[in-house]
């Protein structure tokens, strides 16, 4: 898991295929990673979100375990160490995490393993009480799809596994979701980012026949509706998608035929 801290420093901690419990500090002012504290359970496929007051909240995953974690901890970069934190209502691993407006976090999907089952529950986590509530379940399950927040503060999910092409919105001030329009392409394992315009791109993925896919596509918050966004040179899955400061977006990475990048202009 990796989150991006309030200084511009970047904490990677746990892993992806072992579940460790090793955390490390990269410093873009040195080049350099070093270590800080441990995590208080060793975890893989967790959550990591900055919150509002600059910790990071770790939530789920696996721990050398056929089941995954409901724990969560706290990691806070002034002390470097790990707190435990309240648990989540339902253990999960592959789950989405996005930082709400109003500093609540929203928790949503995942699975207990690859081959299932999967989740439509969600929860929130309250920073001031350091505990997790159920809110309203996703209309579909979802694992290794995104979650993207939108401008006016509500949720996008989309895609999922099989290749879904479905996406739902979630208002946190209902606690409701509610479908959208569906994606020309359905997909999972792949990226989605926020456009300085309002739209929300998505790239890249694994169709419904377990195929890379090199298309994107562009959602229109105020008319609910998917277009085409043109297609990448390269097929990638699980390919990351970031946003520059210049409005345009670089893809790296992901499964691909070779290590290569590729810009996306609006």
């Amino acid at each position: 898991m990796a989150a991006l801290l309030a200084d511009g420093r970047v904490l990677l901690a746990g892993g992806m295929q072992d579940a460790n419990a090793s955390a490390e500090i990269y410093d873009p002012a040195t080049g350099k990673f070093t270590k800080t504290g441990s995590m208080v359970t060793g975890r893989a496929l967790a959550t990591a979100t900055l919150l509002s007051d600059g910790k990071v909240l770790i939530a789920g995953g696996w721990s050398d375990g056929p089941y995954p974690l409901a724990s969560a901890e706290l990691y806070d970069p002034t002390t470097g160490k790990f707190t435990r934190t309240g648990s989540m209502k339902t253990a999960r691993e592959n789950a989405q995490a996005i930082l709400l407006h109003d500093g609540r976090v929203l928790l949503v999907g995942g699975d207990v393993n690859q081959q299932g089952p999967y989740f439509a529950s969600a929860e929130i986590y309250d920073p001031t009480t350091g505990k997790f509530s159920p809110t309203g379940s996703m209309n579909a399950e979802r694992t290794d799809f995104t979650a993207t927040l939108l401008p006016d503060g509500r949720v996008l999910a989309a895609g999922g596994f099989l290749g879904m092409a479905s996406a739902e919105i979630y208002d946190p001030a209902t606690g409701k979701w509610t479908a959208t329009g569906s994606m020309t392409t359905g997909r999972d394992h792949h990226a989605a980012v926020l456009l300085t315009n309002g739209k929300v791109l998505v790239v890249g993925g694994v169709d419904a026949d377990a195929g890379f896919i090199n298309t994107a596509e562009l959602y229109d918050p105020s008319s609910g509706a998917w277009s085409a966004a043109g297609a990448m040179e390269t097929s990638r899955a699980d390919p990351i998608a970031t946003l520059l400061t210049d409005g345009g977006v670089l893809v790296t990475g992901g499964e691909s035929e070779g290590p290569t990048a590729e810009l996306y202009w609006p």
